[in-house]
């Protein structure tokens, strides 16, 4: 590892005591390795070919285990096709607060600073029916990465927007929910990123805690009272945590939110309010903070109509598609340029107002794109946990054969009148192939496409 700032080694002696000398060491062994499996794809961890040898279970995370090395992800089809998610551990513990918060009722949840996607990825399974998450980032690259591992994970409760914070002001009191993972020094990824020890200063930490107040400023009008803020950082520095959630205590508008937490070695912030601390040397994992406030005053959202929406729903499928969907019934069609976005009719008319005030990326389920008569199914509707494919449309390919085709390369015909054909393995769907008889088109998108040598 590179040498550690000076200026942070004081800090964590100061912050732990007696324990820093653990911390330290622990900062030389390698960073765990764990993965979350989509409950919606994949039906026990273990069950799938990454965890063959020995895993260890995530104790704040029941869909979670820890392998015993780093596995070549690339190199797993399963990985592709959104059976599960490779995240860092501590952050999982998202998903213990969750569980303790969570209605049984529909919600609304803003992830505000939401790329690459792991706490999405695991909101989006846990909300109740007929909820829906906005997960959003201000970075383009960012939010790119973003979209492809929401359409990966499958759901279609989702939206993915890029905005700054700011924009979300016009949905004032819209979500029950507000996610803040909030950008930050990064102290807690030393480990596992030693570019964050090259980018640390004092300097840039005092600017961290002031984009972090203004993220939570430009935001905080969008969570309706009552509602319920979790503010998470990877960072060690109280600057950017106990201090920021003081601050919002201070400001008289957001109350702490007591949490059970039984797990040994996760660490309580050093705060009046109810916050936790990860640290390497106490549990599997990264630095991680985590807390709760609940919003106490406010406006109530207002639905509206809004004339600049960019698209508006309308509910005829294509026949076509219509045999795809295990429920059409349930989804309004937002039609854009001849892409059928499929969306929960229960959210249709708020997802037509958020794409007034901020710029939509995707939403629900890309579908299919119309030319004239001729429908072409589209990347994510093989992706879609609601694709019903017909029984003599499914190519379920071999490892090779399945590697192959997320190379973007030509795969063997099969025998089958059927003129999509659903590339899957083990079941998972990866994509879609174009049938013409002796031989197939393949549609794999060419920006996901594997690009590793595979011997």
């Amino acid at each position: 590892m590179n040498t550690l700032p000076p200026a942070f080694v004081e800090r964590i002696k100061k912050q732990l005591g007696a324990e820093a000398k653990a911390f330290f060491q622990a900062l030389e062994t390698p960073a765990p390795v764990s993965i979350r499996r989509n409950p919606g794809k994949a039906t026990d961890c273990n069950e799938l070919e990454i965890t063959e040898g020995k895993t260890t279970p995530v104790p704040w995370c029941p869909d979670a285990v820890y392998l015993e090395g780093r596995p070549v992800f690339t190199l797993d089809p399963l990985f592709h096709g959104g059976a599960y998610y490779v995240q860092e551990a501590s952050s999982m513990f998202l998903h213990h607060v969750l569980k303790q918060l969570l209605p049984p009722t529909p919600v609304r949840m803003l992830d505000l600073c939401a790329a690459p996607g792991g706490k999405s990825t695991l909101a989006a399974s846990l909300l109740p029916p007929g909820s829906l998450l906005v997960s959003n980032e201000v970075i383009r690259s960012r939010a790119a990465i973003l979209k492809e591992n929401l359409i990966k994970w499958g759901q279609d409760n989702t939206v993915v927007t890029q905005s700054d914070p700011a924009a979300f002001r016009a949905l004032e009191g819209a979500f029950d929910f507000l996610l803040v993972d909030a950008p930050c020094s990064g102290e807690g990824m030393f480990r596992k990123d030693p570019a964050s020890i090259r980018e640390w200063s004092e300097s840039n930490l005092r600017l961290c805690s002031e984009r972090q107040q203004r993220i939570l400023a430009d935001s905080w009008a969008c969570l309706r009272p009552g509602g319920v803020l979790i503010y998470s950082t990877c960072t060690y520095n109280p600057a950017e945590n106990e201090r920021i959630i003081e601050w919002l205590i201070a400001g008289g508008e957001a109350e702490s939110i007591p949490l059970f937490c039984p797990f040994p070695g996760i660490m309580p912030a050093d705060s009046a309010a109810c916050a936790f601390r990860f640290y390497p040397h106490k549990t599997a994992g990264e630095g991680f903070f985590l807390a709760a406030l609940r919003k106490t005053a406010g406006k109530d959202y207002t639905p509206r109509k809004n004339k600049k929406a960019k698209n508006a729903p309308h509910t005829a499928l294509p026949k076509e598609l219509r045999a795809y969907i295990r429920q059409p019934e349930q989804y309004a069609v937002f039609p854009d340029n001849g892409i059928l976005r499929l969306v929960p009719e229960s959210q249709a008319a708020f997802i037509e107002t958020l794409s007034a005030s901020t710029n939509v990326l995707y939403a629900g389920c890309e579908a299919a794109e119309t030319n004239g008569r001729k429908l072409r199914l589209l990347p994510p509707l093989a992706l879609w946990q609601g694709l019903d494919a017909p029984h003599d449309g499914i190519y379920d390919a071999d490892r090779p054969t399945a590697l192959a085709f997320l190379k973007k390369e030509d795969i063997p015909p099969i025998p089958s009148s059927a003129d999509w054909l659903l590339v899957s393995y083990h079941g998972i769907g990866l994509g879609w192939c174009k049938n013409l008889g002796n031989r197939l088109n393949n549609y794999y998108p060419k920006e996901w496409r594997i690009r590793m040598q595979i011997e």
